[in-house]
């Protein structure tokens, strides 16, 4: 079986344990991380010995082409990033997470990568994601019911960014409340940069995108130091549906799941990286994945070993 070359864009909390996964997967190789020419050099124990570049075509010119590009900047920035490098001839998979402009990613990077014989799988974390296939699965065995997905407590890794790109934020982490029901409250945390107006910060983050739909609560930390005692990496969701079979009513269930946000989502993106290799070009997200892609090994061996 022929290794699968990947490349990672962007070395933040997603992409170090991306470089982490991708060292521990057996039919995998990582050619190296883009990142900011300034960062070059820079926390190579991170690296577990991958090259740095600070584009694509330095790495392809040093490297030779990588079979798939590993996007791990900010949500914001993916379309873009993800349309530059589908132009160029590269597969994509990334963790999108804005939900309400998915259909919107997926269309445009359907456009690109039929252009130019490529895939990409878009929203390809826990959530949006993995926990979008169990959604699916449970509508398939209940078709009518409703399913609620309670995330937390635990830090949200794109809320987070969104209030570290606001203007006089020096840092900041976003922890997600469940109320039940599905519904959910923002905690903020947010140390000012010296001289910065709180205030004017906590409107910014109140009219942001991320934040408009939910209850909020931010709240200013004096410190690094302070910072430090509330920005873990866990997380969580419990997802639960209640539904019908046909007829019959009353049919329940239930995942819960306790987990390291960025190990995770980086797993779930390597995992993405391989099925991308094994779909025909467009673009997609985990939902249209077979799930048999997602493994390493041969499939007739994977279905013996569990259907």
């Amino acid at each position: 079986m022929a290794t699968i070359k990947a490349a990672v864009h962007g070395f933040g909390n997603i992409g170090r344990h991306v470089v982490d996964c991708l060292a521990n997967a057996r039919d995998m190789e990582c050619l190296g991380v883009i990142r900011r020419a300034s960062s070059l050099g820079t926390r190579s124990s991170d690296l577990k010995g991958c090259p740095d570049f600070a584009s694509i075509d330095e790495l392809a010119a040093k490297q030779g082409r990588p079979d798939v590009v590993v996007l791990c900047g900010p949500s914001r920035n993916v379309p873009s990033d993800a349309a530059m490098y589908l132009g160029k001839g590269y597969s994509t998979v990334d963790s999108f997470d804005i939900h309400d402009r998915i259909p919107t990613v997926v269309a445009e990077l359907q456009e690109a990568a039929a252009e130019n014989g490529v895939k990409a799988i878009t929203a390809a974390g826990w959530d949006p994601g993995t926990d979008s296939v169990l959604r699916a699965l449970l509508e398939a065995m209940a078709p009518t019911g409703v399913t609620f997905t309670n995330f937390g407590r635990g830090r949200s890794m794109g809320h987070s960014v969104a209030v570290r790109a606001i203007k006089g934020v020096a840092d900041a982490v976003s922890l997600t409340i469940p109320i039940g029901g599905g519904r959910h409250s923002r905690l903020v945390y947010v140390l000012p940069e010296k001289g910065a107006s709180f205030e004017e910060i906590k409107k910014a983050i109140a009219a942001d995108p991320y934040f408009v739909h939910d209850p909020l609560d931010v709240r200013e930390v004096e410190s690094a130091e302070d910072m430090e005692r509330v920005a873990d990496n866990s997380h969580g969701v419990l997802l639960e549906r209640t539904g019908a079979s046909g007829s019959i009513g009353n049919q329940r269930f239930s995942f819960d799941m306790r987990i390291d946000n960025p190990a995770l989502t980086a797993q779930v993106l390597v995992s993405c990286a391989r099925a991308v290799t094994r779909m025909e070009p467009g673009a997609y997200t985990l939902i249209d994945v077979p799930p048999v892609f997602l493994l390493p090994g041969d499939r007739m061996k994977n279905i013996a070993r569990l259907v």
